[in-house]
């Protein structure tokens, strides 16, 4: 990701390379992956318990969502209260950093939803082109 500040760490470079991924890049891809946006999207609207979530998101592994809820966590997104019953019971809710990532995660599946008449008139443009040349 673009750095932005001469007094980052990593200025004069675009990107970070070899190993290292920059962190602006690793948050990025936390917070729109697959799951990682339903998640936020979904703790828009209340807490959770794991297996609500897991309903509410729906072809999620519990794998999958463990790991994404961890991810989320580490970052400062997401908030896991244990609470010391039996059976145990765990929520999860947004973190106020977390509701201003899901707000914009938010608004951009929006567009895709309000947009996705273009996008779909622009697929099928391409794909006639590309058969087309294919032809001929």
């Amino acid at each position: 990701m673009a750095v932005s500040t001469s007094s980052s760490p990593l200025a004069g470079s675009k990107y970070v390379t070899g190993e290292t991924m920059c962190p602006h890049r690793l948050v990025l891809e936390h917070v729109t992956s697959r799951w990682g946006v339903l998640v936020l999207i979904e703790l828009l609207d209340r807490p959770y318990r794991f297996s609500e979530l897991r309903r509410a998101i729906g072809r999620v592994s519990e794998k999958m969502l463990t790991q994404t809820l961890q991810t989320l966590e580490r970052d400062g997104l997401v908030h896991r209260d244990a609470k010391p019953v039996i059976p145990p019971r765990v929520d999860y809710s947004l973190t106020d950093l977390g509701r201003e990532a899901a707000e914009q995660v938010r608004g951009l599946a929006a567009w895709t939803q309000q947009r996705m008449g273009a996008v779909q008139e622009a697929r099928e443009r391409y794909d006639a082109r590309k058969a087309a040349a294919e032809q001929g």
